[in-house]
Protein backbone atom coordinates (compact mmCIF):
# COMPACT_ATOMS: atom_id res chain seq x y z
CA UNK A 1 0.00 0.00 0.00
CA UNK A 2 2.58 2.01 0.57
CA UNK A 3 4.14 1.84 -2.64
CA UNK A 4 1.12 2.00 -4.76
CA UNK A 5 1.05 5.62 -2.26
CA UNK A 6 4.45 6.55 -2.92
CA UNK A 7 3.84 5.95 -6.70
CA UNK A 8 0.59 7.97 -6.66
CA UNK A 9 2.29 11.12 -4.58
CA UNK A 10 5.20 10.91 -7.55
CA UNK A 11 2.93 11.51 -10.37
CA UNK A 12 0.67 14.40 -8.39
CA UNK A 13 4.07 16.42 -8.13
CA UNK A 14 4.77 15.46 -11.47
CA UNK A 15 1.81 16.71 -12.82
CA UNK A 16 2.41 20.16 -10.83
CA UNK A 17 5.82 20.14 -10.80
CA UNK A 18 7.37 18.34 -13.53
CA UNK A 19 11.10 17.29 -13.50
CA UNK A 20 11.79 18.89 -17.20
CA UNK A 21 15.06 17.97 -19.24
CA UNK A 22 17.75 20.95 -19.43
CA UNK A 23 18.01 19.79 -22.62
CA UNK A 24 15.12 19.21 -24.66
CA UNK A 25 12.47 20.51 -22.17
CA UNK A 26 10.55 17.25 -22.20
CA UNK A 27 9.36 16.41 -18.87
CA UNK A 28 10.90 13.05 -17.62
CA UNK A 29 9.00 10.53 -15.91
CA UNK A 30 10.42 8.41 -12.43
CA UNK A 31 13.77 9.54 -13.84
CA UNK A 32 16.79 11.10 -11.62
CA UNK A 33 19.12 13.70 -13.04
CA UNK A 34 18.25 16.34 -15.12
CA UNK A 35 19.35 15.16 -18.46
CA UNK A 36 16.90 12.96 -19.95
CA UNK A 37 18.56 9.75 -21.74
CA UNK A 38 17.62 10.04 -25.31
CA UNK A 39 19.38 13.52 -24.72
CA UNK A 40 22.30 12.23 -23.11
CA UNK A 41 22.41 9.60 -25.81
CA UNK A 42 22.78 12.40 -28.82
CA UNK A 43 24.95 15.26 -27.00
CA UNK A 44 27.54 15.97 -30.06
CA UNK A 45 30.61 15.15 -28.20
CA UNK A 46 33.49 16.55 -30.27
CA UNK A 47 36.47 13.73 -29.18
CA UNK A 48 38.37 16.81 -28.96
CA UNK A 49 40.58 15.08 -26.17
CA UNK A 50 41.69 11.96 -28.43
CA UNK A 51 43.37 14.21 -30.85
CA UNK A 52 46.27 16.46 -30.46
CA UNK A 53 46.03 18.58 -32.96
CA UNK A 54 42.28 19.27 -32.96
CA UNK A 55 39.94 22.31 -34.02
CA UNK A 56 40.15 24.25 -30.36
CA UNK A 57 43.94 23.63 -29.77
CA UNK A 58 44.74 25.31 -33.21
CA UNK A 59 43.07 28.04 -31.93
CA UNK A 60 45.67 28.68 -29.59
CA UNK A 61 48.53 27.84 -32.01
CA UNK A 62 51.08 30.80 -32.47
CA UNK A 63 49.33 32.84 -29.20
CA UNK A 64 50.18 30.69 -26.07
CA UNK A 65 51.48 27.35 -25.09
CA UNK A 66 49.49 24.52 -24.18
CA UNK A 67 49.65 21.41 -22.99
CA UNK A 68 46.15 20.26 -24.39
CA UNK A 69 42.95 21.74 -25.32
CA UNK A 70 39.71 20.29 -25.52
CA UNK A 71 36.03 20.69 -25.22
CA UNK A 72 32.91 18.42 -24.19
CA UNK A 73 30.08 18.95 -26.87
CA UNK A 74 30.05 21.34 -30.37
CA UNK A 75 27.60 24.12 -29.76
CA UNK A 76 25.20 25.26 -32.41
CA UNK A 77 22.24 27.73 -32.03
CA UNK A 78 19.05 26.27 -31.03
CA UNK A 79 20.07 23.26 -30.08
CA UNK A 80 20.17 21.21 -27.03
CA UNK A 81 23.73 22.06 -26.21
CA UNK A 82 22.44 25.73 -26.03
CA UNK A 83 19.61 24.86 -23.90
CA UNK A 84 21.81 23.89 -21.37
CA UNK A 85 24.32 26.33 -21.45
CA UNK A 86 21.29 28.67 -21.18
CA UNK A 87 19.80 26.82 -18.14
CA UNK A 88 23.33 27.04 -15.96
CA UNK A 89 23.92 30.63 -17.21
CA UNK A 90 20.81 32.41 -17.28
CA UNK A 91 18.41 30.66 -14.87
CA UNK A 92 20.51 29.31 -11.56
CA UNK A 93 21.07 25.50 -12.70
CA UNK A 94 24.16 25.22 -11.28
CA UNK A 95 23.57 21.51 -11.67
CA UNK A 96 24.10 21.76 -15.22
CA UNK A 97 27.49 22.76 -15.19
CA UNK A 98 28.22 20.21 -12.14
CA UNK A 99 26.72 17.52 -14.00
CA UNK A 100 28.40 18.01 -17.44
CA UNK A 101 31.71 18.29 -15.44
CA UNK A 102 30.84 14.80 -14.25
CA UNK A 103 29.93 13.19 -17.55
CA UNK A 104 33.22 14.78 -18.99
CA UNK A 105 35.46 13.98 -16.34
CA UNK A 106 34.45 10.51 -16.56
CA UNK A 107 34.96 10.89 -20.59
CA UNK A 108 38.53 11.95 -19.66
CA UNK A 109 39.32 8.91 -16.53
CA UNK A 110 38.40 6.48 -19.62
CA UNK A 111 40.90 7.63 -22.36
CA UNK A 112 44.47 8.07 -22.10
CA UNK A 113 44.62 11.84 -22.45
CA UNK A 114 47.35 14.19 -20.06
CA UNK A 115 44.70 16.45 -18.45
CA UNK A 116 44.38 13.24 -16.03
CA UNK A 117 47.91 14.38 -14.87
CA UNK A 118 47.22 17.68 -13.95
CA UNK A 119 47.50 19.35 -10.46
CA UNK A 120 44.83 21.95 -9.96
CA UNK A 121 41.80 23.06 -12.09
CA UNK A 122 41.22 26.85 -11.95
CA UNK A 123 37.85 28.38 -13.76
CA UNK A 124 38.36 31.53 -15.73
CA UNK A 125 36.86 34.08 -13.01
CA UNK A 126 34.23 36.80 -13.08
CA UNK A 127 34.32 40.07 -11.93
CA UNK A 128 32.89 40.85 -8.73
CA UNK A 129 30.32 43.04 -9.76
CA UNK A 130 29.19 40.74 -12.49
CA UNK A 131 29.34 37.95 -9.73
CA UNK A 132 27.47 40.07 -7.95
CA UNK A 133 24.65 40.25 -10.36
CA UNK A 134 24.33 37.00 -11.43
CA UNK A 135 24.80 35.37 -8.10
CA UNK A 136 27.54 32.48 -9.37
CA UNK A 137 30.02 31.94 -11.78
CA UNK A 138 28.86 28.93 -14.21
CA UNK A 139 32.57 27.75 -14.71
CA UNK A 140 33.01 27.11 -11.19
CA UNK A 141 30.27 24.45 -11.41
CA UNK A 142 32.05 22.87 -14.55
CA UNK A 143 35.17 22.80 -12.35
CA UNK A 144 33.44 21.32 -9.91
CA UNK A 145 31.81 18.19 -11.48
CA UNK A 146 35.64 17.48 -12.93
CA UNK A 147 37.12 17.82 -10.37
CA UNK A 148 34.63 15.80 -8.55
CA UNK A 149 35.15 12.99 -11.21
CA UNK A 150 38.94 13.00 -12.41
CA UNK A 151 40.38 13.63 -8.21
CA UNK A 152 41.78 16.92 -9.13
CA UNK A 153 42.07 19.91 -6.76
CA UNK A 154 40.09 23.15 -7.78
CA UNK A 155 40.18 26.37 -6.62
CA UNK A 156 37.75 29.54 -7.36
CA UNK A 157 39.50 32.21 -5.41
CA UNK A 158 43.59 31.91 -6.61
CA UNK A 159 42.75 33.52 -9.94
CA UNK A 160 40.96 36.89 -9.80
CA UNK A 161 39.40 39.38 -12.25
CA UNK A 162 40.68 42.57 -11.67
CA UNK A 163 38.71 44.90 -14.19
CA UNK A 164 35.35 44.61 -14.94
CA UNK A 165 34.63 44.20 -18.48
CA UNK A 166 31.96 44.25 -21.15
CA UNK A 167 30.50 40.91 -22.32
CA UNK A 168 32.04 39.43 -25.09
CA UNK A 169 28.41 38.48 -27.30
CA UNK A 170 28.97 40.95 -30.80
CA UNK A 171 32.72 41.79 -30.60
CA UNK A 172 35.31 40.91 -32.90
CA UNK A 173 38.08 39.01 -32.40
CA UNK A 174 40.44 42.06 -32.23
CA UNK A 175 37.89 43.63 -29.88
CA UNK A 176 37.54 40.69 -27.63
CA UNK A 177 40.90 40.77 -27.12
CA UNK A 178 41.25 44.38 -26.35
CA UNK A 179 38.34 43.94 -23.97
CA UNK A 180 40.04 41.25 -21.86
CA UNK A 181 44.03 41.82 -21.58
CA UNK A 182 45.37 42.30 -18.39
CA UNK A 183 42.77 42.01 -16.23
CA UNK A 184 43.54 38.84 -14.63
CA UNK A 185 45.84 38.15 -11.20
CA UNK A 186 46.93 35.34 -9.84
CA UNK A 187 47.30 35.18 -5.44
CA UNK A 188 49.38 32.67 -3.85
CA UNK A 189 51.58 32.21 -6.57
CA UNK A 190 54.10 30.17 -5.21
CA UNK A 191 51.50 27.51 -5.06
CA UNK A 192 51.75 26.64 -8.99
CA UNK A 193 55.53 26.59 -9.65
CA UNK A 194 55.82 23.63 -12.11
CA UNK A 195 52.33 22.66 -11.66
CA UNK A 196 50.47 21.77 -14.73
CA UNK A 197 47.05 23.52 -14.88
CA UNK A 198 43.50 22.94 -15.79
CA UNK A 199 42.13 26.71 -16.91
CA UNK A 200 38.31 25.86 -17.25
CA UNK A 201 35.16 27.94 -18.91
CA UNK A 202 31.71 27.42 -20.00
CA UNK A 203 32.60 28.55 -24.35
CA UNK A 204 35.42 29.05 -26.21
CA UNK A 205 34.55 31.49 -29.51
CA UNK A 206 37.76 33.05 -30.01
CA UNK A 207 39.14 32.25 -26.73
CA UNK A 208 40.48 36.24 -26.29
CA UNK A 209 39.57 35.34 -22.48
CA UNK A 210 41.43 32.18 -21.78
CA UNK A 211 44.47 33.71 -23.54
CA UNK A 212 44.47 36.21 -20.93
CA UNK A 213 43.88 34.48 -18.47
CA UNK A 214 47.03 32.05 -19.82
CA UNK A 215 49.44 34.94 -20.01
CA UNK A 216 48.43 36.10 -16.18
CA UNK A 217 49.55 32.87 -15.17
CA UNK A 218 53.07 32.48 -17.46
CA UNK A 219 53.88 35.89 -16.42
CA UNK A 220 54.00 34.91 -13.17
CA UNK A 221 54.88 31.39 -12.82
CA UNK A 222 56.82 28.32 -14.62
CA UNK A 223 53.72 26.39 -15.13
CA UNK A 224 51.94 24.09 -17.74
CA UNK A 225 48.11 24.91 -19.03
CA UNK A 226 45.65 22.88 -20.54
CA UNK A 227 42.33 23.79 -21.21
CA UNK A 228 39.04 22.49 -21.03
CA UNK A 229 35.52 23.95 -22.12
CA UNK A 230 31.40 23.01 -21.78
CA UNK A 231 31.14 23.86 -25.56
CA UNK A 232 32.71 24.91 -28.26
CA UNK A 233 32.11 27.06 -31.31
CA UNK A 234 33.82 25.45 -34.43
Amino acid sequence: MKKIFSHFKEDLLSLFYPNLCCACGDAMQHSIGIICVECQLHLPQTDFHTDENNAMIKKFWGRIPVVHAASYLYFQKDSRVQNLLHELKYRGRTDVGETLGVFYGSVLNDSETVFKKADVILPVPLHYKKLRKRGYNQSDFFAKGLSKSMNIAWSDSLLQRNIFTETQTGKNRIERWENVEDIFELKNKENFEGKHIILVDDVVTTGATLEACANALYSKVDCAISILTIASAV
